[in-house]
């Protein structure tokens, strides 16, 4: 059983999304961010950037010891290996969903993070960096919303951790101030994807202080 470090934020909902959609058993370990539990020393030992997720594999593909893996882009890709499975094995086919993962984790990940910080938690309002973030998340929406028009899932006709690396960081769109009826591509996979039921049973488990 894999033990997943995990708090209910958008990169915490990545691996949820795919240990459902994969059927691996996991056990949530809460590391409540709130509570600065990501600082403590045994997380620091296995996730050294403070962050969460994280997860420990009791059982790797080669069979030797346990292994832990940090950053929601690397967790995504370790399960997508074992398991054979949301990602491509021809070149073109993985290149393109390794290129839409980076593209969440360098841009959709950390401009949205800004713009959260900035119209939610930032002790004073600092409108320059509120209508910065507001505009960049505004632009890669666009990106998104142009790159699924004639496609079902952002890699084409298959769901890949592509797909699940960006969608919890479309959920939030309301707090983000944007709207889902500007990208209507955009607003039809997001809605496809929250109708699958390894997406509800993620976040059925969202709240990581009942698990």
């Amino acid at each position: 059983m894999i033990d997943l470090y995990y708090w209910p934020t958008p990169n915490g909902h990545k691996i949820t999304l795919l240990l459902e959609e994969a059927g691996l058993e996991y056990r949530i370990v809460p590391v409540d961010i709130t509570k600065g539990d990501q600082f403590k020393p045994e997380f620091l030992a296995f996730s050294p950037n403070n962050r969460m997720p994280a997860i420990i594999d009791p059982a790797p593909a080669d069979g030797g010891a346990a292994v832990t893996v940090f950053e929601s882009g690397a967790i995504l890709l370790y399960l997508a290996e074992k398991t054979g499975r949301f990602l491509p094995s021809d070149l073109r086919g993985r290149k393109t969903v390794m290129e839409w993962l980076f593209w969440q984790v360098g841009g959709l990940g950390p401009m949205a993070g800004q713009n959260h910080h900035f119209n939610l938690y930032a002790p004073e309002r600092i409108p320059y960096a509120i209508e910065r973030y507001v505009n960049e998340t505004r632009r890669l929406y666009g990106v998104l919303d142009r790159r699924l028009a004639g496609r079902p899932f952002i890699a084409g006709d298959d769901y890949t951790i592509a797909d699940m690396a960006c969608y919890p960081w479309i959920v939030p769109w309301q707090r983000q101030q944007q709207t889902l009826e500007d990208y209507p591509d955009l607003k039809r996979w997001f809605e496809a994807i929250a109708a699958r039921p390894a997406t509800q049973r993620a976040y059925a488990r969202g709240d990581a202080r009942q698990n």
